[in-house]
Protein backbone atom coordinates (compact mmCIF):
# COMPACT_ATOMS: atom_id res chain seq x y z
CA UNK A 1 0.00 0.00 0.00
CA UNK A 2 1.14 3.97 -0.60
CA UNK A 3 3.38 4.74 -3.58
CA UNK A 4 7.36 4.79 -2.91
CA UNK A 5 8.04 8.46 -3.38
CA UNK A 6 11.59 7.32 -4.38
CA UNK A 7 11.58 10.47 -7.41
CA UNK A 8 11.38 13.81 -6.98
CA UNK A 9 7.62 15.51 -7.45
CA UNK A 10 6.85 15.80 -11.13
CA UNK A 11 9.74 12.76 -12.15
CA UNK A 12 9.15 9.14 -12.70
CA UNK A 13 9.15 7.14 -9.94
CA UNK A 14 10.66 4.15 -10.80
CA UNK A 15 10.76 2.27 -7.94
CA UNK A 16 7.11 2.80 -7.80
CA UNK A 17 7.11 1.69 -11.53
CA UNK A 18 8.75 -1.46 -10.48
CA UNK A 19 6.70 -2.76 -7.92
CA UNK A 20 4.00 -2.35 -10.05
CA UNK A 21 5.12 -3.74 -12.88
CA UNK A 22 6.09 -6.77 -10.89
CA UNK A 23 2.59 -6.82 -8.77
CA UNK A 24 0.15 -6.49 -11.58
CA UNK A 25 2.47 -9.04 -13.87
CA UNK A 26 2.47 -11.51 -10.47
CA UNK A 27 -1.55 -11.37 -10.65
CA UNK A 28 -1.84 -11.81 -14.19
CA UNK A 29 -0.27 -14.71 -14.65
CA UNK A 30 -1.55 -16.05 -11.67
CA UNK A 31 -5.24 -15.78 -13.07
CA UNK A 32 -4.32 -16.57 -16.97
CA UNK A 33 -1.47 -19.06 -16.32
CA UNK A 34 -1.91 -20.74 -13.28
CA UNK A 35 -6.35 -20.44 -13.08
CA UNK A 36 -6.46 -19.06 -9.85
CA UNK A 37 -9.80 -17.16 -8.91
CA UNK A 38 -8.88 -13.99 -7.31
CA UNK A 39 -10.71 -11.17 -5.71
CA UNK A 40 -8.64 -8.08 -6.29
CA UNK A 41 -8.95 -4.71 -4.58
CA UNK A 42 -7.25 -1.64 -5.91
CA UNK A 43 -6.78 2.23 -6.02
CA UNK A 44 -4.20 4.13 -7.93
CA UNK A 45 -4.58 7.58 -5.94
CA UNK A 46 -3.33 6.20 -2.64
CA UNK A 47 -1.36 3.19 -3.87
CA UNK A 48 -3.39 0.18 -2.42
CA UNK A 49 -3.42 -3.03 -4.25
CA UNK A 50 -4.54 -6.14 -1.92
CA UNK A 51 -5.29 -9.62 -4.17
CA UNK A 52 -6.93 -12.91 -1.79
CA UNK A 53 -6.89 -15.98 -3.21
CA UNK A 54 -10.04 -17.71 -3.14
CA UNK A 55 -8.90 -21.37 -2.67
CA UNK A 56 -5.43 -23.17 -1.55
CA UNK A 57 -2.84 -22.15 -4.01
CA UNK A 58 -1.51 -24.65 -6.63
CA UNK A 59 2.21 -25.37 -6.77
CA UNK A 60 2.85 -23.12 -10.03
CA UNK A 61 1.00 -20.08 -8.10
CA UNK A 62 3.24 -20.52 -4.73
CA UNK A 63 6.17 -20.03 -7.21
CA UNK A 64 4.91 -16.91 -8.58
CA UNK A 65 4.05 -15.77 -5.69
CA UNK A 66 8.11 -16.93 -4.40
CA UNK A 67 9.16 -15.22 -7.01
CA UNK A 68 7.49 -11.52 -6.84
CA UNK A 69 8.49 -11.60 -2.88
CA UNK A 70 12.13 -12.40 -3.81
CA UNK A 71 12.00 -9.74 -6.52
CA UNK A 72 10.24 -7.17 -4.16
CA UNK A 73 13.09 -7.94 -1.74
CA UNK A 74 15.68 -7.38 -3.52
CA UNK A 75 14.13 -3.96 -4.84
CA UNK A 76 14.02 -3.16 -1.19
CA UNK A 77 17.57 -3.88 -0.50
CA UNK A 78 19.00 -1.73 -3.81
CA UNK A 79 16.73 1.14 -2.47
CA UNK A 80 16.10 1.10 0.88
CA UNK A 81 13.39 0.36 3.10
CA UNK A 82 11.98 3.92 3.25
CA UNK A 83 10.82 3.03 -0.41
CA UNK A 84 9.65 -0.81 -0.18
CA UNK A 85 8.98 -2.54 3.26
CA UNK A 86 8.17 -6.31 2.46
CA UNK A 87 5.98 -7.80 5.61
CA UNK A 88 4.23 -10.90 5.75
CA UNK A 89 1.02 -11.91 7.72
CA UNK A 90 -0.04 -15.16 8.12
CA UNK A 91 -4.28 -15.03 7.85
Amino acid sequence: MGHAEYAKKGKPDIVCAAISALTIGTINSLEELAGEKLQISQNEETGFLSCNFESTLQEKSSFLMDSMVFSLENISKEYGEKYLQVKFEEV
